[in-house]
């Protein structure tokens, strides 16, 4: 199965039984799930414990300088493994309550998420190393968005920086779902526990459709659930590397992350911006 995303940017259907998923005026809170953000909760769920990505992100830090950026930082999977490790991170996510739980993460770091748009930013300060986990480009809205994303990330490289983009290479043949799917990834908060179950993964169109099953019991009990999903347009590394060389940033190798029971591989492209 795909490995779920930073960014988080799916399609939801409900199916709700029990108590609601959000929490109305004069509810009783057992009834609903804690104050803080869903969005938090599901990343943590979802991606939390993806680790087959963090040697190769820390090996690109030490070879390419101590200042980084990323890209659909999320709650910090990421940019707190690598600002416990030395670097200097600027994390970036358009949710605010991920950045907000991203900072509270990061206190006594030197690591601070600002809330913007991957297509389209504005930072001060150049990096040596921006990096877009887990198919973040992939998520964007086309080659229009793909386009403001590399031209920000070239904006605020230093010369000879490097930005590093995971995809999956192409569509894949056929379904994933035809494996037996994994086990949900389960995280209990507050004392309800929140479980997201891998579906499928699916060829449709031009694009890659995960889909996942997402239930949270109360404390007492009750069930709310919806599937989730999420998609992926498709891309080869070639049209990549092709639309970084248009705006400056020259093909720079690729790197493999291995397939792990639950997630299939990724292919990190390497795009280093041209001396001025």
């Amino acid at each position: 199965m795909m490995p779920g995303t930073e960014a988080h940017s799916g399609r939801v259907l409900s199916r709700r039984g029990g108590s609601s998923s959000s929490q109305a005026a004069g509810e009783d809170p057992r009834t609903a799930p804690p104050a803080r953000g869903a969005s938090a909760i599901w990343h943590d769920v979802e991606c939390g414990a993806y680790a087959a990505d963090l040697e190769l992100w820390e090996e690109l830090g030490a070879e390419r300088g101590r200042r980084v950026l990323e890209l659909g930082c999320g709650t910090g999977r990421v940019g707190i493994w690598l600002a416990r490790r030395g670097q200097r991170v600027t994390g970036l996510d358009r949710d605010p309550l991920l950045v907000e739980e991203f900072n509270c993460r990061a206190e006594g770091l030197v690591a601070e998420a600002r809330v913007g748009n991957a297509d389209g930013f504005s930072l001060e300060g150049g990096f040596d190393l921006a990096l877009a986990p887990m198919q973040l480009v992939q998520l964007l809205d086309g080659a229009a968005a793909r386009r403001g994303c590399l031209e920000s990330a070239a904006r605020h490289l230093r010369s000879g920086g490097v930005l590093a983009l995971a995809i999956v290479d192409g569509l894949p043949d056929g379904h994933a779902g035809e494996a037996a799917p994994p086990l949900p990834d389960v995280r209990e908060v507050d004392g309800w526990v929140y479980s997201s179950l891998p579906l499928e993964t699916a060829i449709d169109g031009e694009g890659i459709v995960v889909r996942r099953l997402r239930q949270a019991v109360s404390p007492d009990g009750d069930l709310s659930e919806e599937v989730n999903e999420i998609e992926l347009r498709s891309l080869t590394a070639e049209d990549l590397e092709s639309e970084g060389s248009a705006v400056g940033l020259r093909p720079a190798g690729r790197r493999e992350i291995a397939a792990t029971e639950a997630h299939v591989g990724s292919t990190v492209v390497l795009l280093e911006r041209e001396g001025s």
